[in-house]
């Protein structure tokens, strides 16, 4: 799963290099953690938090298939 996070992330930014996806546990759900570059933080949040909502759901689904919990946090 943080390989495809990483994917789509590193998609949506000028500068995917910089793009750095750490995963932890915390009360029994994997917590993902994605730094970007300053400049392409709006793009990965998106205009009232529109991508990141949508990356967020994406994620909640492969996880469900799964039988896991996760949850993504956008860190600046």
């Amino acid at each position: 799963m943080k390989e495809l996070l990483t994917y789509i992330v590193q998609n949506l930014v000028d500068h995917p290099d910089e793009v750095s996806v750490t995963e932890r546990e915390a009360d029994g759900e994997t917590v993902f953690e994605v730094r970007v570059a300053d400049g392409d933080m709006g793009k990965v949040i998106g205009r009232q938090g529109r991508i990141v909502k949508q990356i967020r759901i994406l994620m909640k689904a492969v996880a469900q298939k799964q039988g896991k919990k996760v949850s993504v946090e956008v860190l600046d």
